[in-house]
């Protein structure tokens, strides 16, 4: 590659000799301090008006005019190498045409010299071009480059982000600054889950990582230097539930935590992969999940046949609830910057506020479900999962939008808001907040340890502080019927979804190993493979065996559908918000909270709300895990109509940054990892 661009430079000095005639009038005076950077092996000032252009051709650096000479100056930026190529391709097309402007004019821009040159020596130019990509893609694919943006050297006093909490915000800046590259952070957040999963306190939140995340850090580094940053994720490393599809050639799989989906091959990213990696997301792994998104049986929460069982940081072997279970103990003690989860009923919000989050599962429909392992397309929706609200605005406005490839999207507004925008700490000044206390709040219903209801109790007072109007047993019209124990609809629409986009699914893979091609054949699987999916106290695949016994989407079907629809909407959310002119509701995570948003399709955002206390009794959650446990975190849900993600955000930010509750406890000692930045960069 260096011989090829020698050969073509020495065939330009010897054209540019050539017309020395035209070039009379041109300053030959030598701004011998600068060198083109390049070619590494280029130790030649620039002596001459030949080399100069050159230099500013291929180099694409930035220059001025000094004394009659041209030298580079730091107050003229760099012009980007591609922007240089477009305008050299649009210099050749004007060679010959001749140019107005005075000799001495010309010399202001020397690049212009082009234009005096005849049509019969054009060919030069042609190689020049040809070389100055050539040299662009081997600087890209150098490397050399790569090793030499990762080899940062911290600066003195640099204080570097605490990846327990780090902000997407607070490593952009980092990253702007140069503290610290792409690469780094990818291998920090490696070595923090090399010290948790697996070894000390086993939390068994990552399934697996990206082989390609490292090469796809360096790639973005370099795009930063080069061209500036796409977004705010532009860098970021996120973990995906696994459930989420992305291509095999990238060196992951996408099973929903079972064996009868390892090494199968999906068509394509899912929707919200192809968003985020638009938006310079790099993707980092999977996180482990409760199987089949918690629809295979009566199986603890977090538990996967791939995985195993994933706990709580908060607590020892605490429920980490799912089914986004990996997703919220990854984020909880920052494993990954940001996570995505997904929710049916509960999988974002209950470990969301297990696991001290802010969480947002959004409208049916705001976010693609494209290329995402399915339950029901009439209630799954993919949101974010992380440490703060404003980061989960950050991440929502990156994926949702509509795509061709999921219908449900198709119904959104034309215009999806940037979610930031809605971060106002004022934002429940003069709202009207309403508390569905009939059932919700019943302890012998929902399940909940008194002490729930007492920190709820304490939010109400804060948020009337803010301004607030509370409007107490707001209650909805359909409660008693939502949550009436002989009332089945939802389980009748989500088995009968789930074996017909499960068996497209399996039908949908490029490939699959096990051979497993329909949802029969898993359960057939599950029972042949004992010891990967049926361990002792995790053998149900109840769910399973139910949704296989369903025979289609018959009268049946569409009568639960429609209930379902009336009972969480039209008589539910939708009635008590009209009835009270209610901007939104609020209850407390734990419990059946997100049952009338789950059967309506309606959002739910999600912060921290307080801690179990250390005397509380501890109980079992599952054969491996306990439910509640002193220090596991408890949230705070806002619930809203469809597509009031923006509304319900701007609450819960103004609540989320009065209290700040996720900063009042840490994770128990032992799952908090211990690398960070300062032990990354500047080493080998």
């Amino acid at each position: 590659m260096r011989g090829c661009l020698c050969v073509v430079r020495i065939v330009y000095n010897s054209f540019i000799t050539s017309q020395s005639s035209s070039m009379s009038q041109l300053s030959r005076q030598s701004p011998t301090e600068h060198e083109c950077k390049c070619n590494s092996n280029a130790s030649n000032p620039i002596n001459n008006v030949s080399s100069l252009v050159w230099y500013r051709i291929v180099c694409g650096e930035g220059l001025t005019r000094r004394n009659d000479s041209y030298a580079k100056s730091e107050s003229v930026p760099a012009a980007p190498r591609s922007v240089l190529l477009r305008s050299f391709g649009a210099l050749l097309q004007n060679i010959g045409h001749g140019d107005s402007r005075s000799a001495s004019s010309a010399a202001m821009e020397p690049v212009l010299l082009f234009n005096l040159m005849g049509l019969a020596h054009w060919w030069p130019l042609i190689l020049l071009a040809l070389a100055s990509a050539l040299q662009i893609t081997q600087d890209i694919l150098s490397p050399h480059t790569n090793e030499n943006l990762a080899a940062v050297k911290p600066a003195p006093n640099v204080e570097f982000p605490d990846l327990y909490e780090a902000s997407v915000l607070e490593l952009q800046k980092g990253l702007d600054a140069g503290h610290f590259t792409s690469v780094h952070l990818v291998k920090a957040y490696f070595a923090r889950i090399e010290e948790v999963n697996l070894k000390g306190p086993a939390l068994r939140a990552v399934l697996e990582l990206n082989p390609s995340a490292l090469k796809q850090a360096a790639a973005l580094d370099l795009e930063r230097k080069v061209k500036g940053k796409r977004s705010d994720l532009h860098g970021i490393p996120i973990l995906l539930k696994d459930n989420i599809a992305t291509v095999a050639s990238e060196g992951m799989n996408t099973t929903a935590g079972s064996f009868s989906l390892l090494g199968s091959v999906v068509p394509d990213d899912a929707g919200v992969v192809k968003r985020l990696r638009k938006a310079g997301a790099i993707i980092l792994g999977k996180a482990n999940l409760s199987e089949w998104a918690h629809f295979r049986g009566n199986l603890a929460s977090g538990w996967s046949g791939r995985g195993g069982q994933c706990t709580n940081a908060y607590f020892p072997n605490a429920d980490p609830c799912g089914s986004s279970s990996g997703s919220g103990v990854a984020a909880s003690i920052g494993l990954a910057a940001v996570t995505l989860g997904s929710e049916t009923d509960g999988s974002i919000t209950c470990p969301t506020s297990n696991n001290n989050l802010a969480g947002i599962k959004p409208t049916v429909g705001l976010t693609s479900r494209a290329g995402v392992i399915p339950v029901s397309e009439h209630q799954d929706t993919v949101g974010p999962m992380t440490r703060s609200l404003t980061d989960a605005a950050i991440v929502l406005s990156v994926i949702a939008g509509k795509d061709t490839n999921d219908n449900f999207t198709l119904a959104q507004p034309s215009t999806v808001p940037n979610f930031t925008k809605a971060l106002n700490v004022n934002a429940l000044k003069g709202k009207r907040i309403g508390v569905p206390r009939h059932l919700f709040l019943n302890d012998s219903i929902s399940g909940n340890d008194p002490f729930v209801n007492i920190v709820f109790e304490q939010a109400l007072i804060t948020m009337r502080g803010l301004g607030a109007t509370i409007i107490d047993n707001a209650d909805l019209p359909s409660a008693d019927e939502i949550l009436n124990s002989n009332s089945n609809n939802e389980t009748v629409v989500l088995d009968v979804d789930l074996k017909i986009q499960l068996n497209a699914w399996y039908r949908g893979l490029l490939k699959n190993p096990s051979g497993v091609r329909s949802l029969a054949q898993l359960i057939k699987f599950n029972d042949k493979n004992p010891k990967l999916e049926e361990p002792v106290n995790f053998t149900s695949q109840d769910t399973l065996i139910e949704s296989q016994a369903t025979t289609g989407r018959n009268a049946t079907y569409f009568r639960s559908l429609a209930f379902d629809k009336e009972l969480g909407a039209t008589r539910g959310i939708d009635a008590v918000l009209k009835a009270h002119k209610l901007d939104a509701l609020v209850l407390p995570a734990p419990g059946f909270t997100t049952v009338p948003a789950a059967i309506a399709g309606y959002p739910i955002v999600t912060v921290p709300l307080g801690f179990y206390p250390n005397n509380v009794t501890i109980q079992s959650a599952g054969p491996l895990t306990v439910y509640p446990a002193p220090g596991v975190p408890i949230g705070l849900s806002f619930i809203g109509t469809a597509f009031s993600e923006f509304e319900l955000i701007g609450l819960a930010f103004a609540y989320e940054q009065k209290t700040k509750t996720r900063l009042a406890r840490k994770a128990f000692a032992a799952a908090i990892p211990k690398t960070q930045l300062k032990d990354i960069v500047g080493k080998a």
